[in-house]
């Protein structure tokens, strides 16, 4: 799949979505009953990292019961729990879907995603082409251990709070509050926006 990239200093964050797109989104949501909210994270830190972030973004709309309504700016992040240097840099952006599926049957879907850009599980914190996290569902809280909701670590990591934040100044992560308060409240070292690279929405 071949995928076009807008190059240069760009800065999703203050561009505007394009009416035409707006309004694609809002008719495809009429297809959608009692839809909920849900916030994903995506990282890549194997191949070409950002297209590989733009074909995850691709697959979750073309998902049957899934609409992408906000997409992040692209943040490069150091990765976790590893010797610095190590690995490469991640490319890290949140996604904020609309959808009806359950959130099992989203949680299927994202290792779905994941393994058609052959992510491997070897070791944790291992190097991955695609890592896909369900960050909150709703407001669902749940301890179930195949799929906690929210993410038990969001809350401490800035390459999720600082993307989610701009892409949704005002969002709440459920149990803990409002995202602005939590990002002030961490480190953003080693979390460095990208403003030469952007993801685009699915038209």
């Amino acid at each position: 799949m071949s995928t076009s990239f807008t190059e240069g200093p760009s800065d999703p964050t203050v561009q505007p979505v394009p009416a035409s797109v707006v309004e694609k989104v809002d008719a495809a949501d009429a297809t959608l009953h009692n839809p909920r909210r849900a916030v994903l994270s995506l990282g890549s830190n194997l191949g070409n990292r950002l297209e590989t972030l733009q074909g995850a973004v691709d697959a979750f709309e073309d998902t049957p019961g899934v609409r992408v309504k906000a997409v992040s700016p692209v943040y490069e992040t150091e990765p976790w729990g590893v010797e610095p240097g190590s690995q490469p840099s991640y490319f890290n952006a949140v996604v904020i879907l609309k959808t009806t599926l359950p959130p099992s049957s989203l949680l299927e879907r994202a290792h779905a995603v994941e393994e058609a850009f052959h992510r491997v599980r070897d070791e944790r914190w291992g190097a991955r082409t695609l890592d896909v996290d369900i960050i909150a569902y709703a407001d669902l809280v749940s301890d179930d251990p195949v799929l906690t909701l929210p993410h038990p670590r969001a809350h401490e990591r800035a390459f999720v709070l600082a993307p989610w934040h701009d892409v949704d100044p005002a969002a709440e992560l459920p149990g803990r509050g409002a995202v602005a308060a939590l990002l002030d409240a961490i480190t953003r070292e080693g979390v460095a926006p990208r403003k030469d690279l952007e993801l685009r929405l699915p038209e």
